[in-house]
């Protein structure tokens, strides 16, 4: 009896592995992501603080435009795109569909980042301005990241 779908990849018998890895690729692409997370963050803080006046909540409490208090939140958009290319590694290691996890994983990191400045006794405007900064760190780390991950398991191609 066949499958209702042959070509379902889905339905194939033969256990499926995982394409190899170009490793040096996929990290110099997780770092490329970490210097575009860091700077998304930056121009986040610049265009909300210094242009719109408003307050954005920085991890050690600070409300400022881009001085030593939002060091960390750059550096914090800096490690998560660190973070979320080890665990793009591991999943293109071990798991079925490695990109549609990935997806899911940053997406709901994504909207919790979003979400969190909410459940503060911020101001509503800096809860807005803070959400915004991360939602454009998360949408940046996941977009790049999956088209890094797509680059370093597709097979080059030799030119003659």
């Amino acid at each position: 009896m066949t499958a209702p779908y042959a070509d379902d990849e889905y339905q194939d018998d033969e256990p499926r592995e995982n394409p190899p890895i170009n490793v040096g690729r996929l990290w110099a692409g997780g770092l490329a992501t970490m210097a575009v997370a860091a700077l998304a963050a930056f121009v986040g803080l610049l265009v909300i603080r210094g242009i719109f006046n408003l307050d954005v909540l920085t991890p050690l409490g600070g409300t400022v435009i881009v001085d030593d208090d939002a060091i960390p939140y750059l550096l914090g958009a800096a490690g998560v795109a660190l973070l979320a290319t080890g665990m793009m590694h591991l999943l293109l290691l071990f798991a079925p569909r490695p990109i549609q996890f990935f997806s899911w994983i940053i997406g709901l990191f994504t909207a919790a980042a979003v979400l969190t400045p909410f459940t503060t006794n911020a101001s509503f405007s800096a809860q807005l301005a803070t959400a915004s900064i991360n939602l454009l760190i998360g949408l940046s780390i996941a977009s790049l990241l999956g088209g890094v991950a797509h680059s370093a398991t597709r097979p080059r191609v030799q030119l003659a």
